[in-house]
């Protein structure tokens, strides 16, 4: 009778033992469902899962939810793919849905997906636009908040702060140690560079090479944390703006070892470099192989290049924005490369975006420094192809290209000056020129200071006309402290860390006594203006009037009906300009006085202006 016991307990033992082990198997048999969650509420109902597991098309799906059905489900070359396409009711209650995956009657796996309740007021986020200022980081070099996490486990690239284009430690609790000094320096907006992970064995501090599309970079920080510094962001009144990729991934992607299908990315019989040549995508004569040259080569060896003519591609990257901007919360995207996939599937993508958050923002980096060129991918610009991006805001290269240019050289009939002032009249090229993104410099050019020969009096010119111009205002990590670099130098040179963000450094920037008398210059002139254009109306969404350059003067107004600023701007090497302002009076005529925004200083009589050479003035106009 013992024995009969103990032999029961034994065959129970085994039991219980084989079914935990098949449990296990069940659980492998998805390795990956992407999205990892969706939200009910939506005002798109369909939903694309892509299920990932060993050939797992041979099994058939069920979902078991009120309000959610099965619309397709589709089996891909790759058998260790499934496509599911889901609609979820308008009235669907969130919850978790038990997805079950069979092979004949056997139950092969379970999935218990979550449907989340949307968070009050999504739908109706408002994104940056004039009135903002945007503040662009890149994590890995600002500031080191937890070093815990220089070196987490399966990264293949470890932490080494000497190496030039190596981990330096930056991440998101750095960012969020020091939202005070960026809410202070009058920042409204942060644009991080991309942090999702980029899990290459070098060089991906960057972040352009991802290889997780749902996941922070464990070496930045979590999934929760990026959340909470949305959140944190959001109630100081800051907007958090994603860097997004959807012209490549990295190179050790999950998917690169076993992809859906063979044109899920551009593929050549052998590597082949994009020609980076933009102007071919809108040229009208353009011959099919350089067009697909630009297109469809590759950035780099590291970065294959994603097809966005694939429906199926194409729909993971729209929800996988749509995932970020709800979970997270975020303001904004700036899409990087935005022309370089297709453009077609681009244009799908951001009125999808619109469709469910309408009062949203996307920028895209189109660099292009031509303004005739570049209009061609701002939304609703008449087009003879008929394209139409559907693409708010650009980043303002043609502007940048200027202001490196004219504050560095002598006056001209087109230098100097002129340059400024032509490329702002090219404005009637652009839908909106007000949703352009002006920016004196950024992480993949030289700094500013290099370009304007190091002189810091050309360097406060052109962050006053940035600041005090049309447009959205954008202003690169460190400018505000002198910092420096050759870009064709290579990029470590633009990319250095932030003084003080780390602990044992000497100098700490990041406080007034860490900074030396010329950083305080530039740093306290970039947050006069910043915390000025904050609660000026005039300068943030007024009209501009602006006047042909005179001897090395240039002369611009931002106003609306209840203010007025006059900018000048006294590009002359040396000595003091007495500015005749009776050419203005067509907009001066009932203004007695002025105020300096800079100094507080009064000026009583606006007949004559003086101003030193090689600076500035801005004037509230009383």
């Amino acid at each position: 009778m013992r024995i009969t016991k103990i032999l029961l307990v034994i065959f129970t033992i085994l039991i219980c033992t084989s079914y935990s082990q098949l449990e296990a198997k069940k659980t492998k048999m998805t390795t990956r469902i992407e999205p990892i969650n969706w939200w009910v509420g939506m005002k798109n109902p369909n939903l694309q899962l892509m299920v990932y597991g060993p050939n797992i098309s041979s099994s058939e799906v069920s979902v078991n939810y009120p309000g959610v059905s099965i619309k397709a489900v589709t089996k891909v070359e790759n058998p260790n793919y499934l496509f599911i396409d889901l609609v979820i009711d308008k009235e669907t209650a969130p919850g978790k849905m038990m997805m079950t995956f069979k092979q004949g009657r056997k139950v092969i796996a379970n999935h218990e997906y979550h449907l989340l309740e949307r968070n009050k007021g999504s739908a109706e986020r408002q994104g940056f636009g004039p009135g903002d200022a945007m503040y662009l980081i890149m994590p890995d070099r600002f500031a080191n908040g937890n070093p815990e996490n220089d070196d987490m486990p399966g990264m293949l690239e470890k932490a080494d702060r000497k190496a030039p284009y190596g981990r330096h430690g930056g991440d998101l609790k750095g960012i969020h140690d020091h939202l005070n000094f960026i809410e202070e320096m009058g920042y409204s907006s942060i644009w991080l560079n991309p942090v999702m992970e980029n899990n290459q064995p070098q060089s991906s501090y960057h972040g352009y090479a991802i290889t997780d599309f749902y996941k922070i970079d464990t070496r930045l920080g979590t999934n929760e944390e990026f959340k909470a510094l949305t959140e944190e962001c959001n109630k100081r009144g800051i907007k958090m703006i994603m860097d997004m990729v959807f012209n490549h991934c990295g190179s050790k992607h999950w998917w690169m070892d076993d992809l859906p299908m063979h044109d899920w990315i551009n593929q050549w019989d052998e590597f082949t470099r994009s020609n980076y040549r933009l102007s071919t995508i809108s040229d009208p004569y353009v011959s099919k192989y350089d067009k697909d040259l630009s297109v469809k080569g590759w950035f780099d060896t590291s970065m294959p290049d994603l097809n966005l003519q694939n429906e199926f591609m194409l729909t993971y990257m729209i929800q996988n924005s749509i995932w970020w901007i709800e979970y997270a919360g975020l303001g904004g995207i700036r899409m990087d490369t935005y022309p370089y996939p297709d453009k077609h599937g681009m244009a799908v993508w951001t009125q999808h975006i619109f469709n469910e958050y309408p009062n949203f923002n996307i920028v895209g980096e189109a660099w292009i420094t031509e303004t005739a060129k570049l209009c061609y991918w701002q939304k609703d610009f008449p087009n003879k192809d008929g394209y139409n991006s559907h693409l708010p805001s650009l980043m303002d290269f043609p502007l940048q290209d200027a202001m490196k240019k004219a504050f560095a050289e002598e006056e001209g009939w087109n230098t100097g000056m002129a340059r400024l002032y032509n490329t702002l009249a090219d404005d009637h090229l652009y839908t909106d020129p007000m949703n352009m993104v002006v920016f004196p410099d950024n992480h993949d050019e030289g700094r500013i200071l290099h370009s304007l020969n190091n002189d810091i009096d050309k360097l406060k010119m052109a962050l006053t006309y940035s600041a005090t111009t049309r447009g959205i205002l954008q202003i690169y990590y460190g400018t505000e402290i002198l910092m420096n670099g050759n870009g064709f130098e290579g990029h470590a040179k633009i990319r250095l860390d932030y003084p003080g963000g780390w602990e044992g450094d000497n100098i700490n920037a990041f406080t007034k006594e860490g900074r030396t008398a010329e950083q305080n210059q530039v740093f306290n002139l970039t947050k006069k203006l910043l915390n000025y254009r904050k609660q000026s109306e005039a300068l943030k969404f007024g009209n501009t009037l602006h006047f042909i350059p005179e001897d090395g003067i240039y002369v611009y107004f931002r106003y609306t009906d209840h203010e007025t600023i006059m900018v000048i701007l006294n590009n002359n090497n040396k000595g003091v300009k007495k500015v005749d302002t009776s050419r203005f009076k067509e907009i001066m005529a009932s203004f007695s006085e002025g105020k300096n925004i800079i100094t507080g200083r009064k000026i009583n009589d606006l007949n004559l202006i003086n101003i030193k050479a090689k600076s500035a003035i801005v004037l509230e106009l009383k």
